[in-house]
């Protein structure tokens, strides 16, 4: 039989899993009312990266690709013990190398001791409108908080919950040079686990930029009609991994006119061009190889001949993506896990730190 000690000790632990398990009422506010960041350009819609409207020459998948929250996160501080959201989402693009969190989920950091740490995730409920506690029990205190919005879809509503009688307020954008990445899925964000994880979204936490995501899952092929939108955008730097998806010959054919659009617009900007990685998918098959060995040499000879022609302010990393290393950072052979957008950002930081700095850009 067991004693009244320990039969108490069971009630307490039960009731405390019931009393866990209990949804927080919470009081909603609208998320157009604190900061959004990350934005590619100030017209653009609250809860879109881009305003494809602006763009009416953009292929359909491109528009729909530019209207999803990609990289967009929500600014705010509050002194609430539990954070909770609501949201609607339209246009979600699943796949078999996106976590659904990924896809439609919210991702919660907050500022501790100079760093922003994950606090909490929001887990999509419905396909269309979803609801979730982000964080629950804090202390009390005032804290800056950084809500990552889904990577392969568009909000179209979203409210941020608080303690009744709880303080929350936007948060003044708390990053500073604008540096704007351009590229693949890789740098759209297959395969993150979680809005927060991309290589992008992971460098900006490190260095204090102010990040947007054009990364165009399969689609960013150096048209021209990208280098127009890059030319519109109000940006410190740009980053690029242009070489992932076009073949040899399109790099051949693309890349100087890609470069004169933004160069005639934005003279003496620093346009930093990343190599794309070495993929697993040719390990064993030579074709395969063979097509990404002809894209890789493609990339350095037209760089070779930008540099040397005289271009200024222009940069190749190279290597700009280091996978493939001990065969494990992947998923499908081709885009990254958690642990390879770690090893993207570990190797470009120090890079683009030491480029930037030589424009005055900390």
């Amino acid at each position: 039989m067991l004693s009244m000690k320990r039969l108490i000790a069971i009630f307490l632990i039960i009731a405390g899993i019931s009393a866990s398990a209990v949804a927080v009422d919470l009081r909603y506010v609208d998320a157009e009312d604190l900061t959004v960041v990350n934005r590619a350009q100030e017209r653009d819609t609250t809860f879109a990266r881009l305003n494809a409207a602006n763009y009416p020459e953009l292929p359909a998948k491109v528009a729909e690709y530019s209207n999803h929250s990609t990289g967009l996160a929500v600014a705010f501080r509050t002194d609430s013990r539990n954070i909770g959201a609501k949201w609607t989402t339209s246009s979600i693009c699943a796949g078999a190398n996106r976590t659904l969190l990924s896809v439609a989920g919210l991702d919660l950091y907050i500022l501790r001791d100079g760093k922003w740490i994950a606090a909490g995730v929001g887990k999509p409920t419905d396909p269309a409108s979803s609801s979730a506690t982000l964080v629950a029990s804090m202390d009390g205190e005032m804290h800056d908080c950084l809500l990552y919005l889904p990577l392969w879809a568009k909000i179209e509503t979203l409210e941020i919950g608080v303690d009744d009688g709880a303080v929350i307020e936007p948060l003044p954008n708390p990053f500073g040079p604008r540096v704007v990445f351009m590229g693949s899925s890789i740098t759209h964000g297959a395969s993150a686990g979680r809005p927060g994880l991309t290589y992008p979204s992971r460098i900006q936490r490190a260095t204090g930029w102010e990040i947007p995501n054009l990364g165009y899952s399969g689609l960013c092929k150096l048209e021209p009609f990208y280098a127009r939108i890059v030319a519109d955008t109000d940006a410190d730097a740009f980053v690029f991994d242009g070489f992932s998806n076009p073949k040899a010959e399109e790099i051949d054919a693309r890349l100087q006119e890609f470069v004169d659009i933004i160069r005639a617009a934005k003279p003496g900007v620093p346009l930093i061009f990343i190599q794309t990685e070495v993929r697993e998918t040719g390990n064993f098959d030579l074709k395969k190889r063979d097509f990404e060995a002809r894209k890789r040499a493609a990339s350095r000879a037209g760089m070779k001949r930008l540099i040397d022609a005289g271009y200024r302010d222009i940069y190749f990393v190279d290597p700009g993506m280091p996978l493939a290393d001990d065969h494990d950072d992947n998923i499908d052979g081709i885009h990254p896990t958690d642990a390879g957008f770690q090893r993207i950002s570990n190797h470009l930081l120090p890079v683009l730190r030491s480029i930037l700095f030589s424009y005055g850009i900390e």
